[in-house]
């Protein structure tokens, strides 16, 4: 009885004890809205459950909004409703938009008065000079950063006689006619959805403008002049190789991507992310033998930097004190070496800072299969200081101008359209875009 006693005791001690001890505090809570979906958001899903569990004072909501556009119109919508992210990742086209917005913290400004004293040199320059102002000023967290590659199937080359891969347009061409010959249905798997890869890219890795005033940044009243320069050149080129058959669509339209035609062994070469360098690991075939290049280049032309694409993340304004302290941490928590590796482990994504990359490559990250290649995109990014045409593409509404350049192509490719009376009409259009942003933004003067 006494025992019983002594039991009933302790639980009523215990039971005061608890309702007077004060209550734990709530973590707080705060969104993070993404463009991404399929496996990439899985990713994105781990990274976010990996944040919360690393500490207990945030919790950070991570919502796909399914594609890059999507999420920058969902974006712009919950701004102007007051319902906004306190995080919102913007895919590279959407970075004017977000600049001359007024909606945003400066990365810089944030991290800083929440304790943070981050090496802003350490990112490679030619990812932090996209999402900075004309003075450098780091606006944006570099996030999922990639840039367009060329991947090609070995064993394929090595049938038609090729050592090594192809560095130029001309050596594609070779082995894709040989490919073709040898009896290869798809030499090259071709999507027009592709123009950042197939134009954006070309125009860097060849010094080409696209458009005056080093491609928007000096100035919104910049204009297009594809028109002028060496993609007259190279759409040429596609469309001569779409009509010999050397280049294959290869689309959602036809039922099957460029990307997984090549990791079936349908399609010997596809032009695509560094971004896609897991996907195809995951997806390939048994047996299936290939490799991952920088983009080619036309016969003499000296190779410069290639641009960066993917996303950053853009802090908005009007949230709590507490939700940008949240915020803060899970940047900080992004930029730690062993969240880098995790990320591009398990993405393909490039880490965006130089020791995150000197890490990598000090514990053999890139030694063997199944990365070995991808330090190839940092070599691409890095090919020459980055110059006006290369240090990014700062045009209004660019996500409406590249949508053109796929209506482009396939009025080339497909409709016969002559290619230079294509292109002529593409700087037309772009250039009406870029008048009524300008419009949108009268007398704005770019940061």
């Amino acid at each position: 009885m006494t025992r019983n006693w002594l039991l009933n005791a302790a639980f009523t001690v215990g039971a005061l004890a608890l309702a007077t001890a004060p209550a734990l505090a709530a973590p707080t809570k705060f969104d993070f809205w993404y463009g991404l979906s399929g496996d990439l958001s899985e990713r994105i899903q781990d990274m976010c459950k990996d944040f919360n569990a690393s500490q207990a004072d945030y919790e950070i909501v991570c919502t796909s909004q399914n594609d890059y556009d999507t999420n920058l119109q969902n974006t712009i919508a919950a701004y102007r409703a007051n319902k906004q992210p306190t995080i919102s990742q913007i895919f590279d086209a959407g970075t004017l938009d977000l600049m001359l917005s007024q909606a945003y913290l400066p990365i810089g400004q944030l991290m800083t008065e929440n304790g943070y004293d981050i090496d802003w040199s350490n990112y490679f320059s030619g990812i932090a000079s996209y999402y900075s102002t004309s003075k450098g000023e780091l606006l944006s967290m570099p996030f999922n950063s990639s840039t367009a590659m060329i991947y090609y199937n070995t064993d394929a080359l090595t049938k038609v006689g090729f050592e090594g891969l192809p560095t130029t347009w001309s050596q594609v061409e070779d082995v894709a006619r040989k490919m073709k010959a040898a009896g290869y249905d798809c030499p090259i798997g071709f999507d027009p959805a592709g123009a950042w890869q197939w134009f954006e890219q070309f125009e860097a890795v060849h010094n080409q403008p696209i458009a005056t005033h080093g491609n928007g940044f000096d100035g919104l009243d910049a204009e297009m002049v594809v028109g002028k320069g060496k993609f007259v050149q190279q759409l040429t080129w596609l469309k001569a190789m779409y009509d010999e058959g050397l280049l294959v669509l290869k689309s959602k339209d036809t039922g099957e991507v460029d990307q997984d035609a090549f990791a079936a062994g349908k399609c010997q070469i596809f032009s695509g992310s560094i971004a896609g360098h897991g996907s195809v690991t995951a997806k390939a075939i048994p047996d299936l033998h290939w490799d991952v290049a920088m983009l080619p280049t036309l016969d003499g032309v000296t190779r410069t930097n290639s641009l960066v694409g993917g996303a950053s993340l853009w802090t908005l304004k009007g949230k709590t004190p507490e939700e940008y302290k949240g915020a803060a941490a899970f940047y900080n928590f992004l930029a730690t070496p062993k969240q880098a590796e995790w990320w591009s482990t398990v993405t393909g994504y490039i880490p965006v800072t130089n020791t995150g990359f000197e890490a990598m490559k000090a514990n053999g990250f890139y030694d063997k299969a199944p990365y070995a290649g991808r330090q190839r995109a940092i070599e691409s990014l890095t090919a020459t200081p980055p110059t006006e045409n290369t240090r990014g593409i700062r045009l209004g509404n660019y996500a409406s101008i590249r949508a053109e350049m796929v209506k482009t192509i396939q009025n080339v490719l497909f409709n016969n359209v002559p290619v230079q009376q294509a292109l002529d009409e593409f700087d037309a259009k772009g250039n009406d875009i870029l008048r009524r942003f300008q419009a949108t933004y009268k007398d704005a003067v770019l940061p």
